[in-house]
């Protein structure tokens, strides 16, 4: 009986958290993400919540979203135009980790005042990352997630405390060089 109940509870959390991350669900997240209307409410979303507390280690997963041109409902008040659901991945990789947006668009310095009030600050530069081709854009990004240099990349906006930071830099640092190993 005791076998048969340790059984039953490994089973249960392969499932609940082995498979949890899977692209098929963040593919289901990033689609109820699309429901909402205004872009400024994105992170604010359940589905962005637990896309938010799987961390860094889905960035990748994230990163194949980016290509899709598929229309969405979310509406953009800074571009005055309809999101797209390979924006969304970009906005929510983003706030996962924030990205090095003169490295990987090439414009530096956004002042980032046409649009008061928008927490997603990577949709500031949607038009400069268009401008590149997605797949550009996603290859780039892909080269940044597995660079040295992102081991200690601190982003503008930090919403963790110094010892979650050192963790997660040990923890990069870590899965940076299993990629380049597997390179």
């Amino acid at each position: 009986m005791r076998k048969i109940c340790l059984t039953l509870i490994i089973a249960f959390l392969i499932s609940s958290f082995g498979f949890s991350q899977s692209k098929s669900e963040i593919g289901n997240l990033i689609d109820g993400i699309s429901t909402i209307e205004n872009s400024k409410e994105i992170t604010t979303t359940e589905q962005a919540e637990k896309l938010i507390k799987y961390g860094w280690r889905i960035l990748p997963t994230l990163a194949d979203f980016f290509t899709d041109q598929t229309l969405t409902n979310v509406k953009s008040e800074c571009h005055d135009r309809v999101l797209k659901r390979g924006e969304l991945a970009i906005i929510m990789a983003d706030r996962i980790e924030g990205m090095p947006y003169s490295t990987l668009t090439g414009m530096q310095n956004c002042m980032l005042t046409f649009c008061e009030n928008n927490p997603n600050l990577v949709e500031y530069y949607l038009p400069a990352i268009a401008a590149q081709e997605m797949p550009e854009f996603q290859k780039k990004y892909n080269e940044w997630l597995t660079s040295d240099d992102r081991i200690d990349w601190t982003p503008i906006l930090n919403y963790k405390s110094k010892k979650e930071l050192r963790k997660i830099k040990r923890e990069r640092k870590k899965a940076i060089r299993e990629l380049q190993s597997k390179k």
